[in-house]
């Protein structure tokens, strides 16, 4: 993708200046210091997760690692995840899978949102719907040529802004980091240890 988010593109925005409710003068602010210092641009972020018996498991979040420094957030996020009944669960919580559509879904809104506002394009509304597909023979360990995961993800956008710019906008949902994560993969290393007593 070509229509990179640069100082060059979002200017001098007028101080206080606010485009679909992203304050302009901070983003662009950004933009500059990791245009000027690249390794301000590299990123930690971490969850902990804890389980809570049967398929209840939470989540925590408290900060991240970014432009060079530990980042706490105002408060302490928890992320509950449950199963429904049909998998042995309580139903307290979405469950993974599902929260997984939340983060594409959040995560594409923001950045359709962040990068229309640097071009200047007005949102006045914007949702949307995801559903994806699994077959749980995978998950259950029933067949090894099942795959266990998403097969199919559909996200329908209904957005409230100049027709003009749909098709803009659509191209700007390839910057978000789930979408990316998800179409092209990441490295997952995953240990396992002996509890200390």
């Amino acid at each position: 993708m070509t229509d990179q988010m640069t100082t060059e593109q979002t200017g001098n925005p007028v101080q206080g200046a606010t485009v679909n409710g992203i304050h302009l003068e901070t983003l662009q602010e950004t933009v500059h210091a990791i245009e000027q210092a690249s390794d301000l641009g590299q990123c930690r972020f971490r969850a902990r997760n804890i389980w809570l018996g049967g398929t209840r498991n939470r989540s925590t979040i408290t900060g991240f690692y970014g432009a060079r420094q530990e980042i706490a957030h105002k408060q302490t996020f928890e992320l509950h995840a449950d199963e429904p009944p049909i998998l042995a669960g309580n139903d307290e919580g979405a469950n993974p899978v599902e929260h997984l559509l939340n983060a594409l879904a959040a995560c594409v809104t923001t950045s359709m949102v962040a990068h229309a506002a640097v071009r200047g394009i007005h949102i006045e509304a914007l949702e949307a719907e995801l559903e994806g597909d699994i077959d749980l023979n995978g998950f259950l360990g029933l067949s090894d040529a099942v795959p266990r995961g998403f097969t199919s993800i559909r996200v329908n956008f209904r957005v409230k802004a100049d027709a003009a710019n749909i098709a803009r906008l659509k191209q700007l949902a390839g910057y978000s980091p789930v979408l990316n994560t998800i179409t092209q993969g990441a490295s997952v290393d995953i240990q396992v240890e002996p509890q200390q007593a």
